[in-house]
């Protein structure tokens, strides 16, 4: 890989709220590559999403807090950052398209007003440039009659095509990095391959790095380099796409990894499920977060928390027992 665009040092983040402090993100390190894909994969409610807006500051304050960490952007720290240094990044250098495109767009303004804007502000453009900049931009998202559609609003666009808005929009200052939080949860499965393979094209024509965060292993298998896997608010597990899916280790990675259909698989099987609840996190968790619902839990699992420890070239997993033999490391 070539030289690294980011890197995440211990993020932790809270959340006050009446019933006491939730521990969201509890330590996370991460690192991100030029022109790689790196997904973030787990349940609802392990993280991910926090994760990533905490890297933007983009964190509500009250009730949101980040507690400790670092987040080096070509060397420098976003989370010491002065507030108007991080909105030079963020938009311009760093851009992401959010979860749902419908509440992400300003429902009064034109979708040209909206694209107009973050070049305006970055590229110190004039407006005619970035008109003609924005209608370029929806063609290459695949909106037809783009010079048209720059004065609708997003009302009139159906959820895919908004999707492919908030799209150029993120793209519009050519951006080094690119987050993408579950941006094709709420559109059905034709639009959702529609939009994954228009952002893998576009990150190959304009050479940007992607976190992409999702729930859906098959699209993290399709578009990833490498996945880091979420629980708890800890990075659980993180290898090579090939290497993760080939030899899950941790014992949440295997049960996300089964609980995937087989359709190569004769006959009727049930689909595994994996039992209880994901952890409320009102304390520091000091033992294993998975302990509850593992069915390879060992003595340690409840006493310490284990580290994210290399297993192989790439491939790091935070886990007492190895799952091949069922004996503790």
């Amino acid at each position: 890989m070539n030289d690294k665009l980011l890197e995440v040092e211990g993020l932790e983040t809270q959340f006050n709220t009446p019933d006491g402090i939730v521990h969201a993100v509890n330590g996370v390190s991460l690192d991100l590559h030029e022109g790689e894909t790196l997904c973030l994969v787990g349940e609802s409610g392990c993280g991910k999403s926090v994760t990533v807006l905490s890297i933007l500051r983009l964190i509500q304050s009250p009730p949101g807090k980040i507690a400790a960490g670092k987040a080096f952007f070509k060397g420098e720290d976003l989370l010491a950052m002065s507030n108007e240094e991080i909105r030079q990044i963020r938009g311009g250098q760093i851009s992401m398209i959010f979860q749902d495109p419908m509440t992400s767009l300003n429902p009064i303004m034109t979708i040209g007003k909206q694209l107009e804007e973050p070049m305006l502000l970055h590229l110190g453009i004039s407006k005619n440039e970035a008109q003609e900049r924005s209608i370029k931009l929806l063609e290459s998202v695949g909106i037809p009659q783009a010079a048209d559609r720059l004065k609708d609003y997003p009302h009139q666009y159906s959820g895919g095509m908004r999707q492919r808005v908030m799209i150029a929009m993120a793209l519009s200052c050519n951006p080094q990095i690119l987050i993408a939080d579950e941006p094709t949860t709420a559109l059905d499965v034709t639009i959702q391959a529609q939009i994954v393979d228009l952002v893998v094209r576009l990150r190959e024509e304009l050479g940007m790095a992607i976190i992409w965060i999702t729930h859906d292993l098959g699209i993290a298998a399709s578009i990833a380099n490498r996945i880091s896997v979420m629980y708890g608010g800890f990075i659980i597990e993180e290898a090579p796409v090939s290497e993760l899916y080939a030899h899950p280790t941790h014992p949440y990675t295997i049960g996300l990894l089964n609980s995937l259909p087989q359709i190569q698989v004769r006959g009727r099987k049930r689909l595994y499920s994996i039992e209880g609840m994901p952890p409320v996190l009102y304390q520091m968790p000091h033992s294993c977060p998975f302990a509850p619902r593992c069915k390879w839990v060992v003595e340690h699992c409840w006493h310490e928390n284990p580290p994210l420890d290399p297993i192989s070239d790439g491939h790091t997993v935070a886990c007492w027992v190895d799952t091949v033999t069922g004996k503790e490391r």
